[in-house]
């Protein structure tokens, strides 16, 4: 796959996921994928990731990634900034957060590995 194969389907990722499309997320990520975050733990398996998300989406129901550009990691995948913003229902208070976030991608497209890091 190419650089731009790979940025479309992590703007794809990132879409979906600021409409908090969780059926259609769960078909981007291989069955043996896994997650990383700094915020939220180590995950395994798609089944895992997407159980994640939905309780994450609870949590934030307003969840929403503000991206400005993608970049080719060198090692087939994307990395990008960004901003999340919500509402933790848990608290009742806005959430603003800064990370870095790498997806991985298979040979046929499908998301390998997703890694978020606070910021340095």
């Amino acid at each position: 796959m190419t650089t731009n194969l790979f940025i479309e389907r992590a703007k794809k990722y990132v879409t979906l996921s600021n409409d908090h499309d969780l059926a259609r997320i769960k078909c981007l990520f291989a069955d043996d994928a896994t997650y990383h975050s700094d915020y939220f733990g180590t995950y395994h398996g798609s089944d895992a990731i997407h159980t994640m998300m939905t309780s994450f989406f609870a949590r934030f129901p307003d969840a929403y990634w503000e991206v400005p550009e993608y970049r080719d990691n060198g090692q087939n995948g994307i990395e990008f900034a960004f901003v999340m913003t919500g509402t933790d229902v848990s608290t009742g208070e806005p959430v603003t957060r800064h990370g870095l976030e790498r997806i991985y991608f298979t040979s046929t497209g499908l998301i390998q590995h997703i890694a978020v890091y606070k910021p340095a």
